[in-house]
């Protein structure tokens, strides 16, 4: 199939699954992670019964920020993780994007916040669904370029953060050897190899 096919195809089913009406059905018991029942009836009058994710009343949109430091260090982070298998996550600062800012401000705050860095600029990278089958939720990755700490951190009462710096080849090696094992880390630090490639 050619790729203006393939296109093509992928515009007709796009038209076909287009939604017409959706009611949300509502629950009980408000909790920080909330599910809403939805069903939603298609152009090509199929219906279809979903669940939507809802986090903290929102949909879960959140940044992602690798760090790169004047002396071109990485900085990382390592919280509590208490559904892995190792109970810990090593990643890369991140956190939901809140009612009313920005994704580059989300970015910049959380950075702030979780490690004290400061960068001088700040480069899209690529943004995604984190899980479009339940949730509206897109994430934006971003590379943080001179990055330097101005602040300590400022954490939720909740939140334990622990950041250090490494170098890139360590973050790399970090990843394939299975310490940085989550899937918005990861897909950023590949964006990111992209774009310092150049």
């Amino acid at each position: 199939m050619s790729r203006a096919k393939l296109i093509k195809e992928l515009q007709r089913i796009k038209e076909e699954f287009q939604v017409i009406n959706m009611k949300c059905i509502p629950e009980d018991n408000k909790h920080f992670l909330e599910t809403k029942k939805y069903q939603c009836i298609l152009k090509n009058g199929n219906i279809v019964a979903r669940e939507k994710l809802l986090k903290g009343g929102n949909d879960g949109s959140a940044v992602i920020i690798l760090p790169l430091t004047v002396d071109k260090k990485t900085v990382i982070i390592v919280e509590p993780r208490v559904f892995t298998k190792d109970g810990i996550g090593i990643e890369l600062p991140a956190g939901y994007i809140e009612k009313g800012e920005s994704p580059e401000e989300s970015a910049l705050r959380e950075l702030r916040e979780e490690t004290g860095y400061v960068p001088k600029r700040l480069i899209p990278l690529i943004s995604f669904y984190q899980d479009q089958g339940i949730s509206s939720a897109y994430n934006h990755a971003f590379l943080a370029l001179d990055c330097e700490r101005k602040f300590e951190q400022d954490l939720d009462h909740d939140e334990y953060i622990k950041y250090l710096e490494c170098s890139f080849n360590d973050l790399k090696w970090l990843v394939s050897n299975g310490f940085i094992n989550d899937a918005n880390g990861i897909i950023t630090i590949e964006q990111a190899k992209k774009v310092l490639k150049r």
